[in-house]
């Protein structure tokens, strides 16, 4: 489950997670959407960065997030791809739980890999998407955090 485009740290990451082993990916992605306009807004904020809160409000939403939402998967899966993994995808706009559950169930998958940013409130009353797949999915769930697009690849030894 992902909420931005994956970027190249990121695919190197899930890529390498199970070292030779071969794996398949099966990607979620849920549209961004006004009902958590606020808490990304508080979030931006408790990490120093005032301009992106300004900006919350200014996010597509409804139908207009849908294309943005599209975009980002194709792009995550063709990256996922290109790295030599299986992968395919669907953006869910609702009961993005009970959605997760069911490609657990359909794909037989071992563990589920939630890709997201730092939201603080959210974690903070377990609230975050890996909290609640943790009590919906069946499966290990790892959460880790995205990281910037521009964000230079970790040096070997780091």
């Amino acid at each position: 489950m992902i909420e931005k485009p994956l970027s190249p740290v990121d695919v190197e990451f899930v890529t390498t997670l199970h070292g030779d082993d071969a794996v398949s990916f099966v990607v979620l992605m849920q549209p961004r959407g006004s009902k958590d306009r606020l808490l990304r807004a508080i979030d931006d904020i408790a990490l120093g960065d005032l301009e992106h809160a300004v900006q919350e409000r200014d996010e597509p939403e409804g139908q207009e997030a849908l294309e943005p939402a599209e975009r980002a998967l194709r792009l995550s899966l063709a990256a996922l791809r290109a790295a030599g993994s299986e992968a395919s995808g669907e953006v869910v706009q609702r009961h993005p739980l009970d959605a997760l559950r069911g490609v657990v169930e359909r794909a037989g998958a071992d563990e589920v890999i939630v890709l997201t940013e730092p939201h603080f409130v959210e974690e903070f009353f377990h609230r975050d998407w890996a909290s609640r797949a943790r009590h919906k999915v069946g499966v290990p769930v790892l959460k880790l955090f995205s990281h910037a697009a521009d964000e230079e690849q970790p040096t070997k030894g780091a």
